[in-house]
């Protein structure tokens, strides 16, 4: 009996440090094709983010698809935002929002400008308050703008908040669940 022919397993192949890799993201962010029984006016639970638990008022759906929410910011410091509609929880709760003009508040009003991407003449090694006049002043009047923005659609809101009792304490108050909370049993 001829002895058997033994086999060299070659080791795995690395690839070296210097070649380039593309990364490729494994989990993409839910993104819903359509509005899941979203009304205007609707109160609705943020569940991720600097705001989560908090509650806010739906105003309208933009082109991207991300639902536009405002607290109001004088009641519970909620500022106008962009938010993905699989994170948040629709409640039954609605406010009226027929006074309220969102109509200028857009995609656009949302990006990014050069004052906050800190671009000037030195690039990279510039510091965050070094930027040229003419940027300050631009800064200045987008801000203002925003500001005034919030304001009236904040005004709009409140008043319309106010002639419900309880809702400015509803609004205001932080949504989270105990140790003794059943969620299967909670009904927005």
């Amino acid at each position: 009996m001829p002895a058997k022919k033994r086999t060299v397993r070659i080791g795995n192949w690395y690839k070296s440090d210097d070649e380039n890799v593309h990364f490729v993201r494994k989990r993409k962010a839910p993104r819903p094709a359509k509005l899941r029984k979203i009304v205007p006016g609707q109160v609705l639970i943020l569940l991720a983010g600097r705001f989560q638990g908090k509650r806010v008022v739906f105003l309208k759906q933009l082109k991207s698809g991300l639902l536009l929410v405002t607290g109001p910011f004088k009641i519970n410091g909620v500022p106008l935002k962009r938010v993905n509609s699989a994170y948040v929880i629709p409640t039954s709760t609605k406010v009226d929002v027929n006074g309220v003009n969102a109509g200028q508040v857009d995609d656009d009003y949302f990006k990014r400008t050069q004052a906050q991407r800190r671009k000037n003449e030195q690039g990279f090694w510039a510091k965050r308050g070094e930027l040229t006049s003419e940027q300050q002043t631009a800064e200045k009047t987008r801000l203002e703008g925003k500001r005034k923005t919030q304001k009236s659609i904040d005004d709009a809101l409140i008043a319309a908040v106010k002639k419900t009792a309880l809702l400015k304490q509803y609004l205001g108050a932080r949504f989270s669940i105990g140790k003794t909370t059943r969620p299967h049993e909670l009904v927005f």
